[in-house]
């Protein structure tokens, strides 16, 4: 089966997934939680990652994110594995990666995709059935971007900023939007189209993509079906 694209461009945000080995736990203990958000504000400041919303589940990882280079998100995601994973295996004295495989990628269309992707995100918890209420969930930026909680590492996207004219207008503003689920078709095409590697956003955002890439991004069309059976 061939390895799922992905596309590193500067300054177009990404949304990434990272899941545990045949969905094994990534995080044992609060303190882990803790350790892997100081990796990640460490490595998104060094290689240019603005991070914009994240959360941390019991075996997987959501983050949305604009890198500032090509090489950004692969030079941070390595360097989340060595602050992270090697530290994790001296203490619990296992060897290994924690992760399975490659991270899934997608590039997400700013306005009102980026917004529903940082939704879908900070609302894991809630479908999971952990929390009723994401503001209850430690391990997540919804605190931050809804109730205005310190988080240093949150860098809010111009799109959120615009929300309001003060941080409180933006944060009452951001809070709405959590008033009603999303839309269950949306949230299949996030699901999918990150799982795919592939453009969460309209066919223009992705006829841009693909001017900027020189490449197909689109998934490719079936073939004609066969007239007779292939030996």
């Amino acid at each position: 089966m061939p390895r799922q694209p992905r596309y590193f461009l500067p300054h177009i945000p990404q949304h990434i997934i990272m899941r545990g080995i045949d969905r094994q736990a990534t995080f044992f203990q609060p303190d882990d939680y803790t350790l892997y958000l100081t990796a990640l504000d460490e490595n998104a400041g060094k290689y240019e990652c603005a991070v914009h919303a994240y959360v941390l589940m019991t075996n997987h990882v959501h983050l949305l994110l604009t890198p500032g280079t090509e090489r950004s998100i692969p030079q941070m995601i390595q360097g989340l594995g060595r602050d992270y994973v090697q530290r994790i295996n001296r203490q619990y004295q296992r060897t290994g990666t924690l992760w399975q495989g490659r991270y899934k990628a997608c590039l997400v269309q700013d306005d009102i995709y980026l917004l529903a992707c940082q939704r879908y995100i900070e609302l894991n918890p809630v479908r999971a059935g952990m929390i009723p209420d994401p503001a209850r969930y430690p391990y997540s930026s919804y605190r931050h971007n809804a109730l205005g909680e310190d988080d240093p590492i949150v860098s809010p996207h111009e799109i959120y900023s615009a929300l309001g004219d003060s941080t409180t207008e933006i944060r009452k503003a951001y809070r709405r939007l959590f008033a009603s689920e999303l839309d269950r078709k949306l949230l299949d095409n996030i699901r999918n189209t990150t799982n795919a590697c592939r453009v969460l956003g309209n066919a223009g955002f992705t006829d841009q993509i693909e001017a900027m890439l020189n490449r197909r991004v689109r998934p490719a069309k079936m073939g004609r079906p066969c007239k007779t059976p292939l030996p």
